[in-house]
């Protein structure tokens, strides 16, 4: 299938949002290199009978978000060891893309589990020159059917999934008609989320992270991967949870329980030496967490990494429950010295390499995060999608995320959404062909 583009349109701020050009500092946690990626992904959206274009409507909106918004439009600049600030000046804008599909929505079941390669198509791809000029780069696809899909790369130093849902909602507000911007924006970060003087680092930070000199995430690979979907049944759940609690008297939440058996998984089928640490990451939302709580409204990088870790040896063949229980611990972390010792470790070792190590799996639970509010009129999205394979230093990342509104078949449980080195996924599928059965190995 073809997705022509029609036109790109630079969207500048309705009316000027400051007077003289200046520059703004980010956070520590902003400009922690795991997030010196281009965060991509969209949402799906079936328009109904209307006179007015998706295009010129997103458009109109975005215009008027941007005055409150306006470091959305700004240039990321890396300063001598490669720190980003924002340059923000006088007639800059973001990029919108009109694109078109000549095929509904429908045919291709609300893109609830699309082709890789369609998908690529449907989101700015802009390489690591272009983003630094523009951070902020969204596409509109509409389709034959009259829906249309919301395209997104924003470069992760800019805000995480919940600052990004803040602004989108608040160009939803404008496209509905309303005239109050639900949260006012916040800045600030600098001072909010800097390193305490004089910096020190203390706990479970030293624990999960290491220096080796010269080390870049992202660059040096595992090969080829594939990113394949997987269904998660309620009663499959329920019961990997019901035998844990058996077998050992705790209750585990979802992300816990599945998480512990999706590791295990990767692991084993990935042919990790036993010795090696492989690490579990998440990120935590620290908004409430610190002391004092951020501010409502602030939209930067509000979450840190927590981990678990174990040799892949131990991780393999300890019981699951064993597994799941390293993972409830790790949340024990989610604390305000946790997160003030990991900007101070950023602070005192930016240039020196900072790793979590190279087997990092990445989990995210997408299913209550807030993507699916943004309502520009025609109702809320029915789909929303990743594209990323970049996060948390992981070249391998899960998502845990909620079937389409719109597939009336799939109302039970939801989906994870797995990308897995080539050679491993033949084997991992095996295992959640176990999974669906029920075979579970505890």
């Amino acid at each position: 299938m073809e997705v022509k583009i029609l036109e790109t349109k630079l969207v500048a701020p309705s009316t000027p949002p400051f007077d003289g050009d200046h520059v703004l500092t980010l956070s520590h946690l902003d400009t922690d290199r795991n997030l010196n990626i281009i965060f991509r992904y969209f949402r799906v959206y079936v328009s109904t009978a209307t006179d007015k274009r998706p295009f010129d409507v997103i458009a109109a909106a975005l215009s008027s978000a941007l005055v409150p918004y306006y470091p959305l439009a700004a240039t990321l600049c890396p300063d001598a060891d490669r720190r980003f600030s924002l340059s923000c000046k006088e007639g800059q804008g973001v990029p919108l893309i009109h694109a078109a599909v000549d095929c509904t929505l429908d045919s291709l079941n609300y893109l609830d589990e699309p082709d890789s390669d369609f998908v690529e198509r449907l989101v700015p791809d802009p390489d690591s020159k272009e983003v630094l000029v523009n951070p902020c780069i969204l596409q509109v696809t509409a389709f034959k059917c009259g829906g249309f899909t919301l395209g997104a790369a924003l470069h992760n130093v800019l805000c995480d999934g919940m600052g990004a849902t803040q602004f989108f909602n608040v160009m939803a507000e404008v496209a509905r008609g309303g005239t109050q911007v639900p949260a006012q924006p916040v800045w600030n970060r600098a001072d909010l989320l800097g390193p305490r003087d004089p910096p020190r680092v203390e706990g479970a930070v030293k624990e999960f992270l290491s220096l080796e000199k010269g080390f870049e995430p992202y660059v040096q690979g595992i090969g080829p991967v594939e990113r394949e979907s997987f269904d998660v049944k309620d009663e499959c759940l329920d019961q990997l949870k019901s035998v844990l609690l058996d077998k050992c008297g705790l209750n585990f939440t979802t992300f816990e329980a599945l998480g512990a058996f999706l590791w295990r998984a990767k692991v084993r089928c990935s042919g990790i030496p036993g010795d090696e640490n492989v690490k579990f990451a998440y990120l935590t939302n620290i908004r409430k967490t610190v002391k004092p709580p951020l501010p409502f409204g602030y939209w930067g990088n509000g979450c840190v990494p927590l981990y678990a870790q174990i040799s892949a040896k131990e991780l393999v063949e300890q019981p699951l429950w064993k597994t799941a229980e390293l993972i409830k611990k790790s949340k024990v972390n989610a604390n305000d010295e946790y997160v003030r010792s990991y900007i101070d470790f950023q602070e005192l070792h930016y240039g020196d390499g900072i790793t979590a190590g190279k087997e990092v799996s990445g989990f995210t639970d997408w299913r209550h995060i807030g993507h699916s509010s943004v309502d520009f009129g025609w109702g809320s999205p029915v789909t929303v999608f990743p594209v990323t394979r970049h996060i948390l230093g992981s070249f391998e990342p899960c998502f845990f995320l909620p079937y389409s509104a719109a597939n009336a078949g799939k109302k039970d449980g939801f989906k994870v959404q797995v990308t897995l080195r080539k050679a491993a996924m033949p084997a991992f599928k095996e295992e959640m062909n176990k999974f669906s059965n029920k075979e579970f190995e505890f």
